[in-house]
């Protein structure tokens, strides 16, 4: 006679085989854009990716006054923070980006950064089994320049920040969230330091280029925006950082000059002090500022607040 199967044994098939079945959620186009930006597929000897110069621990930043490209080229300019840059409106220290996505492919085909063509990186991708799925998964497509430029630039758009003492003063109403000196330090930046004649709003940017006094067509060459727009006036104007995470994105300026923001302070309290022969400094800058010590201090204890509290692990290292 036949035995039966024990109804325990039936219940385990019943209860474990559709596990084995459960189909994995497909990729989105951040998370194929996060991918890709820490992979060096994308640079032309696969040593360097986006992550190498922006810097996770470090807001996106890098901590050398120019970045290193493939074969350690050196570059020319500073590399600014990718965090908090949903809401600009050009890319690069010269704006020569217009949006998020054009400057996402920009490293990658630069002779000084990744020196990758862009038709060998999508041939790259297409040849990767894992890409060529992650691709199909998140847009329905291959790899194409477009979707590429979209998944990098999607993953950038998470990158904002909005946890920091100052946030936690200024818009959760909590007063010990910050210091006497903060406090003080806000108002001179707000008042005597001219701060926010440049850098206001949710990300304290303008959105603008300013020529702050550092080209004098000497030792100071790089004439910034005028490069791009073609136009006298523009010549020694960079586009204005915003400033979230300030504190741990040194060295500073668009070249890298300088280490800490106490000589950044210094700089903009008397500019012509440190660079007496620029050509064409902003008006706003025509004067020293006339800051004491003390309220060099709080100015600079007001842009460490700016420092989001992810970055708590980073600040007590510093």
């Amino acid at each position: 006679m036949r035995r039966s199967i024990p109804v325990i044994f039936v219940l385990v098939i019943v209860i474990v085989l559709p596990v084995s079945f459960i189909k994995k959620e497909k990729a989105s186009k951040e998370e194929l854009g996060k991918l890709l930006f820490f992979d060096p597929i994308l640079s032309k000897d696969h040593t360097i990716s986006c992550a190498s110069c922006h810097k996770p621990e470090y807001a996106f930043a890098d901590t050398s006054a120019v970045s290193r490209g493939v074969t350690r080229k050196k570059g020319s300019r500073n590399t600014p923070s990718a965090m908090n840059v949903s809401l600009l409106t050009s890319f690069f220290w010269d704006g020569r980006a217009a949006d998020l996505e054009e400057q996402a492919l920009a490293p990658v085909e630069n002779v000084t950064e990744m020196n990758l063509p862009l038709r060998q990186a999508l041939y790259r991708l297409k040849n990767n089994k894992n890409y060529y799925r992650l691709f199909q998964e998140a847009f329905a497509d291959q790899p194409t320049a477009r979707n590429l430029a979209e998944a990098i630039a999607a993953f950038e758009r998470t990158l904002e920040t909005s946890d920091s003492p100052f946030d936690n003063w200024k818009f959760s109403d909590d007063p010990n969230a910050v210091t006497d000196g903060v406090k003080r330090g806000f108002a001179l930046f707000s008042g005597k330091g001219k701060c926010t004649s440049c850098h206001f709003g949710s990300n304290f940017t303008n959105n603008d280029f300013r020529n702050i006094g550092l080209f004098n067509a000497r030792n100071l060459k790089d004439s910034g925006r005028s490069l791009i727009s073609g136009k006298t006036e523009d010549v020694g104007r960079f586009k204005t950082p915003g400033l979230r995470n300030v504190a741990i994105t040194a060295p500073y300026m668009h070249n890298g000059i300088f280490k800490t923001l106490k000589q950044v302070i210094d700089f903009y309290n008397d500019p012509g002090k440190i660079v007496p022969n620029a050509i064409n400094r902003d008006s706003l800058l025509s004067k020293s500022l006339g800051l004491t010590t003390q309220e060099k201090k709080d100015i600079e204890a007001f842009l460490h607040s700016l420092t989001d509290k992810r970055f708590n692990e980073v600040v007590k290292r510093k």
